[in-house]
């Protein structure tokens, strides 16, 4: 793949320094990069490799001030980050031209398979299920009874997707994910022991939602669990029953989110963070790495932290005293002594 510099000035609206004619081959870290490479600056810790890196064009920020002349040809615009995403994008053909079906593989007759379909050896096509066009099923996944996956979609390897589940357009679903799977539902019973409360709803996911890898979203008890669009899921993520993640919110690896709680849009999740069930987290909230979130949130925009979780600032000012007490306590021992 060869594309100029010039091209790639346009494509990504930006401003050109150098010549237009440069050939770009592939994307390559800035710090590594040979001849015929585009790599980008996006954090100023990385301006020393502009001057010696060997990339043949650097996409960085238009006020981005540098101390000298460097060789790369210079593409300058708004985001550079988001900017080196769609050139990530342009060199990503990986599973673009695979079409057809690997044997042996299963579809049951009823299956509605859309056009430019790809799917894997031993992958098993349920019955009733729709699948649109481009679509790419990768090997091993199971898609149950009545499943839709729309258009531009992909399922990789190992992917498993309980019956009447529904994945929206240009989705991506990595490796391993379990989609649908009974919700942690248990009635006790007079003797400690507990009956399973059947799971009769299903999975939603909306468009342009992505999903890590070995993550688990559960099927509803009533109803659906439901991943609103945009939203991306990392790997190892647990989403219980009657979840529902708004649109364009991330929620970071090893999270757990129990059942019925709602998410809203735009929230930004760390890692490790755990939710107790029916609770409410507002539009915009940011939920710092670990923290447990045991009671809703209504403001919309702030930031939380700790376990229970409060707000961001209140918790570093508590995490200081903390750190702070051996030193207050021999102080107040002090003071009962001298008072004594």
């Amino acid at each position: 793949m060869q594309i100029t510099a010039g091209e790639w000035c346009k494509l990504l609206d930006g401003n050109l320094e150098g010549d237009p004619a440069v050939l770009i081959t592939h994307p390559a870290k800035i710090e590594e990069a040979a001849k015929g490479a585009i790599s980008f600056i996006a954090n100023a810790k990385y301006e020393p490799f502009a001057y010696t890196t060997g990339a043949s064009a650097i996409i960085l920020a238009k006020e981005m001030e540098l101390k000298s002349k460097v060789q790369p040809v210079l593409i300058r615009v708004d985001q550079p980050y988001l900017s080196f995403t769609k050139v990530l994008e342009y060199f990503n053909n990986n599973h673009q031209n695979l079409i057809g079906t690997e044997a042996p593989s299963f579809i049951h007759e009823s299956a509605s398979i859309g056009s430019d379909v790809y799917l894997g050896a031993f992958s098993y096509i349920g019955k009733n299920v729709k699948l649109g066009n481009k679509v790419k099923i990768f090997p091993n996944v199971y898609v149950g009874e009545g499943v839709t996956i729309e258009d531009n979609s992909v399922v990789y390897a190992g992917t498993k997707i309980y019956p009447h589940c529904k994945i929206g357009k240009h989705c991506i679903i990595h490796a391993g994910v379990v989609i649908g799977a009974d919700g942690f539902g248990f009635a006790p019973k007079p003797d400690g022991s507990y009956y399973k409360v059947p799971q009769l709803g299903n999975v939603v996911i909306e468009d342009q939602v992505e999903i890590g890898a070995n993550s688990c979203i559960d099927r509803a008890t009533l109803g659906s669990t439901v991943i609103r669009q945009g939203a991306k899921i990392d790997n190892l993520v647990q989403l219980a029953h009657n979840v529902e993640i708004g649109a364009h919110t991330v929620v970071a690896a090893q999270s757990g989110i129990s059942g019925s709680t709602k998410i809203g849009k735009y929230c930004q999740i760390g890692g490790q963070v755990g939710f107790v069930g029916h609770i409410e987290i507002a539009d915009g909230s940011k939920i710092n790495a670990q923290s447990g979130v045991s009671k809703s949130i209504h403001e919309k925009n702030k930031a939380w932290n700790g376990a229970p979780a409060f707000e961001y600032m209140a918790s570093l000012r508590a995490q200081s005293v903390f750190r702070n007490l051996p030193e207050l306590e021999k102080r107040v021992q002090e003071l009962e002594r001298n008072a004594g």
